[in-house]
């Protein structure tokens, strides 16, 4: 099948952003991207010496408008004015190269025959864009959240020559079992649709409802028990859960393809550095020469402290920063005014520690 029009993956959405091509894609899992585009947007001023780069990937869904609203500014730790700020949108998530929009020598790749995408392809896409198109060879921190935290520690594990700082946010090097199992069931809310047809659906819109179930799942392991329990949703502007379901959740991913959040569902239960080890996730991790903050989300079902604390403990020099924050993994939005604080005060002290 063809690929289709969604109008919510526009400028109009997402702001200004570049497509770079970085030509064919050889893919982990066989096969490849003939040319894989990435979409990249940038802040600040790239140095005439080139070592004033921050690079920030994104999380399952989201794209680099969170961050240009949330986490990038002359009042953040990502400053701008100060650093060359480099966002690079994951391939599938429906501004780079993605299910809904391959098209021209991708044709062949489009819906439910895109192939099957890692984490470590979208390092490599990206380790080669910058290289190629920027000319970079080192990073002053990769900073990401969720899924951007699994690309964070692939990076370091992947090019530790490369970067001198790396904050993985709510997020783990290696995924772990209840993660997979709960994002086959966000796949199966998805997959169920009978208007889903084996992801030859011809638009969103026939997704409806398998879209609504998979965003109300959010709802049960995205936001806190204590979110609930303390009907923090109502401080946000709706009456009770169920209008903030549907005025909420189920508006941000009733608007997305299908088959590109699938696409990114199958790398994120599969991001484990431990695959360039034989399976050794101690021997993976000791690979990482950068200097790295670990910065869970105290709330957070996906990613506990304690699954973050595991593997930190396996990061040589690291340090563990837990951000309080009642949301839970869905505090990365940043819709708590006590959340940006908190990582831009660690963010902060990563970048002022000397590395080399």
């Amino acid at each position: 099948m063809a690929a289709i029009e969604n109008p919510f993956y526009t400028h109009e959405h997402h702001g200004d952003y570049e497509e770079i091509s970085i030509g064919r894609l050889d893919l982990e899992e066989g096969g490849s991207i003939p040319d894989c585009h990435l979409a990249v947007t940038t802040f600040g001023t790239l140095s005439e010496a080139k070592d004033n780069v921050i690079l920030v990937v994104t999380w399952y869904s989201g794209t680099h408008q969170i961050f240009r609203e949330q986490y990038i500014g002359e009042n953040h730790a990502l400053d701008p004015s100060r650093y060359f700020i480099v966002v690079i949108n994951q391939i599938g998530n429906g501004l780079s190269t993605a299910p809904h929009n391959a098209s021209g020598v991708n044709a062949e790749l489009a819906m439910s025959a895109f192939p099957k995408v890692r984490i470590g392809d979208d390092v490599v896409a990206q380790e080669r864009l910058l290289r190629e198109h920027f000319g970079i060879d080192h990073l002053q921190l990769v900073v990401g959240g969720s899924m951007g935290a699994q690309q964070t520690y692939e990076w370091a594990v992947r090019f530790p020559d490369k970067v001198l700082r790396a904050a993985p946010i709510a997020g783990t090097a290696q995924n772990t079992d209840h993660d997979f199992l709960y994002v086959r069931t966000l796949m199966e809310a998805i997959t169920s649709d009978p208007g889903f047809r084996d992801g030859e659906y011809s638009s969103n819109d026939e997704v409806q409802v398998g879209l609504e179930r998979h965003a109300r799942m959010w709802g049960v392991m995205g936001f806190s028990t204590e979110f609930w329990k303390q009907g923090v949703y109502q401080g946000l502007g709706f009456d009770d859960m169920d209008a903030f379901l549907a005025g909420f959740l189920q508006p941000y991913f009733t608007v997305r393809d299908p088959d590109d959040l699938l696409a990114m569902m199958w790398k994120w239960q599969r991001g484990d550095v431990a695959r360039h080890t034989g399976g050794d996730l101690g021997a993976a991790l000791a690979r990482i020469t950068a200097k790295t903050f670990v910065i869970p989300i105290d709330e957070d079902m996906f990613f506990p402290p304690r699954d973050c604390s595991f593997e930190q403990n396996m990061v040589k020099g690291s340090e563990l920063r837990v951000v309080n924050d009642v949301l839970g993994h869905l505090g990365l939005f940043a819709v708590n005014p006590d959340y940006m604080p908190q990582i831009d005060r660690h963010l902060r002290d990563l970048l002022r520690t000397p590395v080399g």
